[in-house]
Formats: structure tokens, C-alpha cells, sequence
């Protein structure tokens, strides 16, 4: 199967995007209150890569920044941003509407509660592989979003009440946040409430690995229910007459977006609205398909959340703001700006 009739797109558009991610992830790394020669990065990754040899140029200690701190931080942004906007695709894609996203939807203010009442107050469900923190997160996740959508079936299952249910469901669960971290002592509740303005802090790769496999599970069956969303476009009749089982895809999708959401959040809090924009993005500059759409938002939304990092690592050097601040003053304006569009559009 040719490239182009796999994501509906040339193998050049897709070089130019690995492309671009490469470049924000060098640049990513070498930046900071430490600053460190792109050379120098680039040498000493090229040295790991057997039979190259590229001697570094880093020092011991510049070499322990970028192994220990640079590169997980990077991996666990790509992976974040990755996660949520293939995650935001797939909602925009089985609810029909193209302001869904997991922060709009109440997605990730239920992830964030369950989270909370894990850290905070030491809940405990962890299960077989599960950690404790990602399954009280897609608890919380799943308990919003089915929430949602009963609501909007109540009200006329329209894509205006389908976001007003999110909307009311993001300020219960955000109400409920509130009212759980001041049952917290002061150091306690100044960790969540730090943990819960969207941070990518780590050491080490113990956060990277635990994502890592939600991810890559459950960007699979996002990846293969792709296509089910292009059919799901054009209407539920129309779908079973193209041997499609609607409410069975909605189901699988919606569960394993819900997963993604949840385990992004889990390791990193609220990060708002990536799921939102980046599809747009790719559907402004490249394609319509939800084919395309949802592969290249894991792309186009692991370089984004890159990128604002380094914004979050440098704006205020030697402080650090939270990653979380700056995507909400991008996704803000944005999200007028697509209502606006849309308003027009339909005048």
C-alpha cells in the first residue's frame, strides 16, 4: 500500500513533518536557564547511534543535563502533546463537532479529579499493570464524558448541548477539585494545585515509561478506527449501510481516547486546549480526512507542545512558567476565532 493511499497525503508532506519535529526537538534540547550547543546535542545523540562515533563536545556535566533532564522532559512533552491531540481528533471526529476537545468535553476535569483524590488523599486503584494515578484519572474521564453525552441526549443530543454538557461537567468536577484540595494540608494542596496548572517537571524516564504504553495502545486503535470516522461523518444510516457498527465505534473510540486523555493527564495535569487546536491546524493546512487528521495530530501535536515548552523554560529564565498558562492564552483566542469562523460560515 503506497504512503498516499495509506494517509492520503505524499511522503514528502510526511519527511517535512518528521522533519520539523526533529528540528523543535533539537532546539528543545537546548535551550534552558543552561544552555547547551546544538552541535554539541546533536553529537552526543549521533555518539548512542552504533557504528556512527560522533565524538560530543558536551562535557560530563552538560551531557548529564541533557541524558537526565533535556531529553525526558522532551519525550514526556512529545508524548503529552501527541497524546492529547490525537485524543482531541478523535472526539472532534465521533461527536461530529469541531469544538470538542477534553477539556471542553469535562474529559480532563474529571481525569484531573480523580488524580487529585489519588495524590491527594492517597486513593488506591491501581490494577494488574495499572498504576494507581492513570486508573482514578480514566475514571474520572469516563464518568464526565458518558455524563456529557447524556446530557446532550437529553437536550437533543445537538453539538451546541453536547458542549454546553462539557462545559457544565468541566465546572462540576472543577468545583469538586476545589472543595478536595482544601481538605489538604498546606504542603499537600500546594503540590496538586502545582501538579494541576500543567507542569512537564521530571527527572529521569520513570514518567516517559509510564505513558509510554497507553500511547502506543491506544494511539493504535485510534490509528485503525480512523477510517470509522470519515463513515461516521456522513450519518448512522449511512454508516450501517456501509457494514459499519455505529454505536460500537463510538464506543471503542471514545474509551480509548478517554484512556489516552486520562494518562496524559495523569503524569502531566491540565493542559488546555492542545486537543482543540492542533486538529485544526491540520485540517486548515492539510487535509479534511479524519484519516489524515488523526495521525498527523500526534505528530503536529507532539512538536506544538515542544515548542511551548520551550517558551515555558525561557520566558521567565532562570523561573519556569507552567506549560499549562501558555497553552491557554494560545488556545483562548483560538477557540473565538473557530466560533467566529463558524458563525460567519453559516451567515
Amino acid at each position: 500500500m503506497s504512503v498516499r493511499r495509506a494517509f492520503g497525503m505524499s511522503a514528502g508532506a510526511i519527511v517535512i513533518g518528521i522533519a520539523v519535529l526533529v528540528a523543535v526537538g533539537l532546539l528543545s534540547a537546548s535551550s534552558g536557564a543552561a544552555g547547551l550547543p546544538v552541535g554539541g546535542v546533536f553529537g552526543a545523540l549521533f555518539d548512542w547511534v552504533p557504528f556512527i562515533g560522533i565524538e560530543s563536545s558536551l562535557s560530563a556535566t552538560q551531557e548529564n543535563i541533557l541524558f537526565e533532564i533535556r531529553l525526558p522532559r522532551l519525550a514526556l512533552g512529545m508524548l503529552v502533546g501527541g497524546s492529547l491531540g490525537m485524543a482531541g481528533a478523535s472526539y472532534q471526529g465521533v461527536f461530529r463537532n469541531p469544538l470538542a476537545d477534553p477539556y471542553l468535553l469535562g474529559v480532563s476535569a474529571g481525569a484531573g479529579f480523580g488524580a487529585v483524590l489519588a495524590l491527594g488523599f492517597g486513593l488506591d486503584l491501581s490494577w494488574g499493570p495499572f498504576d494507581t494515578v492513570p486508573a482514578a484519572a480514566f475514571m474520572g474521564a469516563l464518568v464526565a464524558v458518558v455524563a456529557s453525552m447524556a446530557i446532550a441526549r437529553g437536550g437533543g443530543a445537538s453539538p451546541a448541548t453536547l458542549l454546553l454538557g462539557g462545559v457544565a461537567m468541566a465546572a462540576l468536577f472543577s468545583a469538586a477539585q476545589t472543595y478536595a484540595i482544601q481538605q489538604l494540608n498546606e504542603t499537600r494542596a500546594r503540590e496538586v494545585l502545582s501538579w494541576l496548572f500543567g507542569q512537564l517537571n521530571t527527572t529521569g524516564w520513570k514518567q516517559v515509561g509510564l505513558l509510554l504504553p497507553y500511547a502506543a495502545v491506544c494511539g493504535a486503535v485510534l490509528f485503525v478506527h480512523r477510517r470509522h470516522l470519515d463513515v461516521l461523518r456522513v450519518g448512522d444510516d449511512e454508516a450501517r449501510s456501509l457494514g459499519l457498527n455505529p454505536a460500537r465505534s463510538r464506543l471503542v473510540v471514545i474509551g480509548a481516547a478517554s484512556l489516552l486523555t486520562a494518562a496524559a493527564v495523569s503524569v502531566s495535569g491540565l493542559i488546555a486546549f492542545v486537543g482543540l487546536v492542533v486538529p485544526h491546524i491540520v485540517r486548515l493546512l492539510i487535509s479534511h480526512s479524519y484519516r489524515v487528521i488523526v495521525p498527523l495530530s500526534a505528530l503536529v501535536g507532539a512538536a506544538f507542545l515542544a515548542f511551548v515548552d520551550i517558551g515555558a523554560r525561557t520566558l521567565l529564565a532562570p523561573s519556569e512558567l507552567p506549560v499549562g498558562v501558555i497553552t491557554a492564552f494560545v488556545g483562548a483566542p483560538f477557540f473565538a476565532l473557530v466560533l467566529w469562523r463558524d458563525r460567519w460560515s453559516t451567515t
